[in-house]
């Protein structure tokens, strides 16, 4: 696409149930910066719109008649990319299936229940929108180019308090702590897979719904030195070990002795995301001060400006993703209009750098 697209985004659903379909319409259409250019039982009957009508983003679902979703994504990518949000089942295969969308040039999932669909779909429609809005915004990379909400926006606070004043550090290591949204699964991969195995304990929040973050860490964990898996409530922070936050749960620090551990929290959303980037940043805050690392990459939206801020205001380094890099320049716009960030870098400059700093 040459011409960054303006609201109203047009969007194309592709899916092979007409009660998904019909739903999607109805609450993309809901959003006043979302248009439904039209909608496809299958891929084939896409391509063919795809000639016809001006389209800015794709919803996409994974498994469909005729030619599945990986297929048709993988053909758009060659011949003609643009922005695609994967819809998908959440099953073991399905989870696969949607990280491999990722890998294929996908910038986003949403997670499809198996049943209840529409009641679902509909109770997760600000956040569906929401990603459908960011995707419409990102820069899509080729492979070959690459390495439910509550009306009320809760900080935070609904889930963990500033400390009054940093008191010194309580634990024994450094600690990485990163945050990523919208393409930052690519990012992640090649921030993580360059990384030795002796760095510091890493913790991450990726905005990425409950289903596929399993998956995606045991990816991580097959092409990495470093040890990743999916965080689970108790799990130490230590050297040679990543844990990404479970995709319905808030990630926090906590100090056990002088080790740091994580533990998981289900309250509310933190700027319409649960896990957030800024509880977990809190946390470090909190409890690690300067001998902490903050990382924010690509992402729309705000989530992780203020966590990173008062990591930056204990003494933490900061750092963000640049915006020739990103793939939505929204959470580390906000993290250095709000003088939150140290160092600016590309994905490389971030690499050597944690690496400088370990």
């Amino acid at each position: 696409m040459n011409e960054k697209p303006t609201p109203p985004y047009k969007v194309l659903i592709v899916d092979d149930s007409a009660v998904v379909r019909k739903t999607l319409k109805e609450i993309y259409s809901s959003d006043p910066e979302l248009e439904v250019a039209g909608t496809a039982p299958d891929a084939l009957i896409a391509l063919r719109m795809l000639g016809e009508k001006k389209i800015d983003v794709i919803s996409l679902d994974v498994q469909m008649p005729r030619m599945d979703g990986l297929t048709f994504l993988e053909r758009l990518m060659k011949s003609n990319p643009m922005p695609v949000v994967m819809v998908s089942a959440l099953t073991t295969q399905g989870s696969k299936e949607a990280l491999r969308s990722l890998e294929l040039g996908a910038v986003d999932i949403v997670e499809k229940p198996k049943l209840g669909v529409k009641e679902a779909l509909e109770d997760l429609s600000i956040q569906i929108c929401d990603k459908i809005k960011a995707a419409a915004q990102a820069k899509v990379k080729t492979p070959h180019q690459r390495f439910i909400t509550p009306a009320k926006k809760f900080s935070a606070d609904a889930i963990l308090p500033a400390a009054a004043s940093y008191t010194g550090i309580k634990g024994q290591d450094k600690v990485i702590a990163i945050g990523s949204s919208t393409g930052g699964t690519t990012a992640l991969r090649e921030v993580l897979v360059p990384l030795p195995a002796d760095m510091p304990g890493i913790v991450i929040v990726q905005h990425m719904p409950k289903a596929f973050t399993g998956s995606f860490a045991e990816s991580l964990n097959r092409e990495c030195q470093l040890n990743v898996s999916e965080a689970c409530d108790g799990d130490k922070v230590e050297r040679g070990k990543v844990l990404i936050s479970p995709g319905d749960q808030h990630m926090m620090l906590k100090l056990v002795g002088r080790e740091y551990a994580v533990t998981m929290n289900s309250g509310e959303l933190v700027n319409r995301h649960r896990p957030s980037v800024d509880v977990l940043f809190r946390s470090v805050a909190n409890l690690v001060g300067k001998k902490s690392v903050g990382v924010i990459l690509t992402g729309m939206g705000d989530d992780g400006a203020m966590g990173l801020s008062e990591m930056h205001d204990t003494g933490s380094l900061t750092m963000a993703q640049d915006e020739e890099s990103c793939v939505v320049y929204g959470m580390p716009r906000k993290a250095v209009e709000c003088g939150a960030v140290d160092e600016v870098l590309n994905l490389e400059g971030i690499v050597k750098r944690l690496i400088e700093l370990r």
